[in-house]
C-alpha cells in the first residue's frame, strides 16, 4: 500500500469518527420547526423539546429540557401514569348502595342511600343500571328520601367561571365524590324541514327543568351554529334558544354544563327515577351512609378503560377525579392538598432529580400554576415504555389522524404516533410516542408557552413529522450480560436395587392332580 493511500484512509477514518460524534450530540431545533415558530411570531426560547429513541443512551434532540413550562393537559400523563403504577390497570371504583327500611308490595318505607367514591365515569347509562338494580330488588316507590353520601372527597367551593369565564363548558365542571354524568346536559338538534323547525331533545332528564322543544330553521350556512342559536342558560330552571338553527347543519349535539351544579345530582336522580316508572315521596338530599354492609355495589369500568377517556379526549374533570382518588386510596380522604403531596412523593421516588421543580396543581392541567420539564416527561414516558403498564398507557393516547384530540391531524405520521395534546390560552404541547419510517420508536415531548402558542401549533406538527420521517433503522438491542458457565447437573446416586422375594406357589389342594414333570433333556 502506498503512503498516499494510507493517509487517505486515515483521513476518512477521522471524518467518520467526527460524523459519529456529531450524530450522537443533540441537534438544535429542526429547520422546519424554526420556520413555523418564526411564522407564528414565537421565539425559539419559548419552546422546549426532547426527541429520544426508546432504549438509546442519548436524545436525538434536546432543546431546553430543564426549563419548567406550563404543560396544560400534558399534566394528565403524570396523573394517569401514577394511577396505573399505584392502582394497577384492572383497578375499579365501587359505588355502594343501601336499601334501608321495610318493603312491602314494592313500597320502601325508608331511604335509598348511595355513597360516592370518586367514580369518574358514572354516566347516565350506569346510573340507569343502578336504579334498575334497585327496582329488580322489588322497590317501586320510595316513601323516604334518596340520600347521597359525598364525604369521600373534601373539596373547597368550585367556581366554574373562575378559570376562563366559561361556566357552561363541561371542561370547567368541578370534581365531586358522586359525579353523575359530568354534571352536564347533552342537547341534540334534529332538523325537521317539513315543519321548518329543529327538534330539541335532551339527556338526561332533569326534574323541574324546562327546555325548549324546538327552534326555528333557517337557510343559512352551518358555521357558528351554536352562536346562531342564541342560547340562554342563565336560569337553571329554563333553558331557552332565542335564535335559529341552519337546516344545512343536519343533526348536531352540544354538551353543556348545567347552570346549577349543586342541584344537578338531585334533579337527575329524581328525573331518571320517575322516567323509569318509580315514585319518590321524599326528596334527594345529602347525608351519611350507614356503617353496615351495603345491599349491593356498582363497579366502574377498569382503570385502563377510564384513562382512555381521560387521555384521548382530554377530560379535565375525570382527570381531577382520578387525582383525588389517589389521595383517597393512599390517605383515606380525597383532598387537593393530599393529592398534591402524594403526587410529589411519587415523582420524587420514581424520577429523583428530574422531578425537582415539578408543580402539580389539580391533576388535569387546567391551571396557570402547573409546571413540568420536558426532561421529566421524556424520562417518564421512556421508563413507562420499558415497564409493565406500557400497553395501557400507550393505547390511551390519541392516534394521529385517527381518534381523540389528534383525529384532525393529517401528516406523514398519521396512524404512527400516539400523542397527548395540551392547550390553554397561551400553551400548546404534545407528548407521547412516534414510530419513524425506519422503525425507530421515539419519545417526543414539545411544549410552547407564549401568547401566540395557538398560532405556533404547526411547529409541533413539524417536529412530529421530523421524527416520523427518520428512515434510519432501529438501534440494535443492548446485548445481555454473559452468564457464568453452567455447572453440570448434579446426579443423584442410583438407588440400590431392591430384591423382591420369590413368590411361593399356591398350595395344591389334596384332590388336585400333581403337576406333570418337565420333559427330560434331549439326548443324542
Amino acid at each position: 500500500m502506498s503512503f498516499a493511500l494510507f493517509l487517505r484512509g486515515v483521513a476518512a477514518a477521522v471524518l467518520l469518527a467526527q460524523g459519529a460524534v456529531a450524530s450522537a450530540a443533540p441537534a438544535p431545533l429542526p429547520f422546519e420547526v424554526e420556520t413555523a415558530l418564526q411564522r407564528a411570531g414565537v421565539p425559539r426560547e419559548s419552546m422546549v423539546a426532547v426527541v429520544h429513541e426508546v432504549g438509546a443512551s442519548a436524545p436525538r434532540l434536546s432543546w431546553q429540557p430543564q426549563l419548567p413550562m406550563n404543560p396544560a393537559s400534558l399534566m394528565k400523563l403524570l396523573t394517569t401514569t401514577a394511577a396505573l403504577d399505584l392502582l394497577g390497570p384492572a383497578w375499579s371504583w365501587t359505588t355502594p348502595v343501601w336499601i334501608q327500611g321495610t318493603m312491602l308490595n314494592g313500597v320502601l318505607e325508608g331511604n335509598l342511600v348511595i355513597k360516592g367514591t370518586g367514580d369518574p365515569r358514572f354516566v347516565q347509562e350506569r346510573l340507569w343500571l343502578l336504579l334498575r338494580r334497585v327496582q329488580q330488588l322489588g322497590v317501586r316507590e320510595i316513601r323516604g328520601d334518596i340520600v347521597l353520601d359525598r364525604s369521600a372527597f373534601n373539596l373547597p367551593p368550585h367556581d366554574a367561571a373562575e378559570f376562563d369565564g366559561e361556566p357552561y363548558r363541561p371542561s370547567n365542571v368541578g370534581p365531586d365524590a358522586l359525579l353523575l354524568n359530568y354534571k352536564s346536559v347533552l342537547l341534540t338538534f334534529t332538523p325537521d324541514v317539513a315543519r321548518s323547525i329543529a327538534i330539541v331533545s335532551s339527556e338526561p332528564p332533569l326534574s323541574g327543568v324546562r327546555i325548549d322543544l324546538s327552534v326555528p330553521l333557517s337557510n343559512g350556512v352551518c358555521d357558528d351554529w351554536r352562536g346562531a342559536l342564541r342560547p340562554d342558560f342563565t336560569d337553571p330552571l329554563r333553558i331557552r334558544f332565542l335564535g335559529h338553527y341552519a337546516a344545512s347543519c343536519a343533526e348536531k349535539q352540544w354538551p353543556v354544563a348545567y347552570g346549577d351544579p349543586k342541584s344537578y345530582n338531585a334533579r337527575v336522580l329524581a328525573g331518571l327515577w320517575r322516567e323509569m316508572g318509580g315514585k319518590l315521596v321524599g326528596r334527594v338530599r345529602d347525608g351519611v351512609a350507614p356503617g353496615v354492609p351495603p345491599s349491593f355495589e356498582l363497579s366502574s369500568p377498569p382503570l385502563a378503560e377510564v384513562i382512555r377517556d381521560i387521555n384521548k379526549f382530554s377530560n379535565n374533570v375525570m382527570a381531577q377525579q382520578l387525582f383525588l382518588t389517589l389521595a383517597l386510596m393512599q390517605r383515606g380522604t380525597g383532598t387537593p392538598d393530599q393529592a398534591r403531596d402524594m403526587m410529589s412523593m411519587w415523582l420524587a421516588e420514581r424520577y429523583g432529580e428530574d422531578a425537582r421543580g415539578a408543580v402539580v396543581d389539580n391533576g388535569s392541567g387546567l391551571s396557570r400554576n402547573g409546571r413540568v420539564t420536558a426532561q421529566l416527561l421524556s424520562r417518564m414516558l421512556r421508563s413507562t415504555f420499558a415497564g409493565p403498564v406500557m400497553p395501557e398507557l400507550m393505547s390511551s393516547l390519541p392516534v394521529t389522524g385517527i381518534d381523540g384530540t389528534m383525529r384532525r391531524s393529517r401528516n406523514s405520521a398519521t396512524g404512527r404516533a400516539h400523542l397527548k395534546t395540551g392547550s390553554l390560552r397561551d400553551v400548546a404541547g404534545m407528548a407521547g410516542y412516534v414510530l419513524s419510517a425506519g422503525g425507530r420508536r421515539y419519545v417526543l415531548v414539545a411544549i410552547i408557552n407564549h401568547p401566540n402558542a395557538a398560532a405556533a401549533r404547526p411547529a409541533l406538527e413539524a417536529l412530529v413529522q421530523w421524527a416520523a420521517s427518520d428512515v434510519a433503522p432501529p438501534l440494535p438491542p443492548v446485548p445481555l450480560p454473559e452468564l457464568p458457565p453452567e455447572l453440570p447437573p448434579a446426579t443423584a446416586p442410583e438407588p440400590e436395587p431392591v430384591t423382591m422375594p420369590t413368590p411361593m406357589p399356591p398350595p395344591v389342594p389334596a384332590s388336585a392332580p400333581l403337576p406333570a414333570s418337565p420333559p427330560p433333556p434331549e439326548q443324542d
